[in-house]
């Protein structure tokens, strides 16, 4: 049986695919949450002053998402697991 071969500029490396990436968290809305608990956990995941941590909190409730933390996966790890430790629905994409 003949053994298939890829061209080489098809071939992907999976090796820490992750790297080299620019990861978001992305917080959603939810109606367990008072607006102020999401306020304060977003500053706390985040070093975010007030004013930003309470605009994305806005953001989020009034269109059902918002982007948190844009960098690479292991803050964005860190960053979700702080704001999942109130129960916070969040996602982290590419």
């Amino acid at each position: 049986m003949p053994v298939l071969e890829v061209p080489e500029s098809e071939t992907l490396d999976r090796t820490n695919d992750w790297e080299g990436h620019v990861w978001q968290v992305i917080l959603y809305n939810d109606d367990y949450h008072l607006f102020d608990q999401v306020v304060a956990q977003v500053q706390k995941a985040t070093g975010y002053p007030y004013r930003r941590a309470y605009a994305i909190t806005m953001e989020a409730h009034t269109t059902g998402r918002a982007v948190v933390w844009t960098g690479d996966i292991d803050e964005c790890l860190r960053v979700e697991a702080v704001l999942r430790e109130i129960g916070l629905h969040t996602d982290i994409v590419a």
